[in-house]
């Protein structure tokens, strides 16, 4: 009789451990109390518990407390979290989170740094975004022209057009120095690349003036098919010694006093980039190029053309002779 006392009291035992354990699993396993993915950020010195009460303090978790410290302390144990950012999602369960938080997997931000913008633009994304640390002193710049290879590397003027336009990934907190280093980085290579790749012959001495040729392009049209064939222009007017009288380094020459409108007066304006006045490249890139660009001004398109004209649309008239030109000007900007 007594040993069917202790058998039943046994198996009573164990079946309420049982019902426990599967409680305990039930509750663990419930997906977290958010609707959309959510960011949260786990600061350094963080630890299970310490995260497990930012979890609760938020409602991101409906685990209740007991069986959350149980999994934290049979489960997880020993295991450190990271400091960092991350994404949750509504599917995710306690264990998923906090093994995401073991691991240092940190949600990637994104910036995308555009084809065709200064650099003071790109200065002005980088401090907008809300999670890079803008940290852009006058002497982190002057630290990242250091990091230029090509002449002229020493006594370089300005950081413009040094960058590769490109969308880039990061963690929270990244600096935007860090991020521009890497972009410069991207466009030394890529740069390195297609100045090997390069046409023979090219009135470009350096992939410094090849880029200050690309950022012109970059510039002058948004038809990606006409990229090659106005660095064929440009690059017969070079060879011939004509000035390329292109309006875009006008603009960037007058600089915060352009108001939308070039005049004729800024067209005979003397500054180091209005190509009107100035033969050759102008000093430095006026804004920064993408890999399309870059092509172009090492490939371009063999034409006979010397004039290029807006046609209102986008696109562009290309002219062999200065009165095919003329007569092009009349119908696409005087509507003759």
């Amino acid at each position: 009789m007594r040993f069917k006392r202790i058998l039943l009291l046994t198996i009573l035992c164990l079946l309420v451990a049982a019902l426990a354990i599967s409680y305990w699993q039930q509750q663990v396993d419930k997906p977290l109390a958010i609707a959309s993915p959510t960011l949260i950020t786990i600061n350094e010195g963080a630890t299970g518990h310490s995260a497990l009460a930012q979890l609760q303090n938020a409602n991101i978790t409906v685990v209740d407390d007991f069986s959350a410290r149980i999994w934290l302390k049979l489960v997880f144990r020993d295991q450190h979290i990271r400091a960092g950012t991350y994404e949750l999602t509504p599917e995710m369960t306690l264990p998923l989170v906090f093994e995401k938080f073991a691991s240092g997997r940190e949600h990637q931000f994104s910036v995308s740094l555009i084809d065709g913008l200064t650099f003071s633009q790109w200065q002005t994304i980088l401090n907008n975004h809300a999670h890079i640390d803008f940290d852009l002193s006058p002497d982190k710049l002057e630290s990242l022209k250091t990091r230029w290879p090509w002449p002229p590397a020493s006594g370089l003027q300005s950081l413009e057009g040094l960058f590769l336009a490109d969308t880039y990934h990061f963690t929270a907190g990244t600096t935007a120095s860090g991020l521009l280093a890497r972009a410069m980085d991207a466009m030394k290579s890529q740069l390195n690349e297609q100045w090997q790749a390069r046409q023979t012959g090219l009135p470009i001495e350096t992939p410094y003036e090849a880029l200050i040729l690309a950022s012109i392009i970059e510039k002058e049209t948004a038809v990606p098919a006409e990229r090659a064939q106005i660095a064929g222009v440009f690059v017969n007017r070079l060879r011939q010694n004509m000035r390329l009288q292109t309006d875009p380094t006008v603009i960037y020459g007058i600089g915060e006093q352009y108001d939308g409108n070039i005049t004729r007066a800024h067209l005979r304006q003397k500054t180091a980039y209005n190509t009107y006045v100035i033969k050759g490249l102008p000093p430095t890139p006026i804004a920064m190029a993408g890999r399309p660009a870059i092509k172009a001004a090492l490939q371009p398109v063999p034409t006979e053309a010397l004039y290029f004209v807006a046609r209102g649309d986008g696109s562009h008239q290309f002219s062999q002779t200065l009165e095919q030109h003329n007569e092009a000007v009349r119908k696409y900007q005087l509507n003759q």
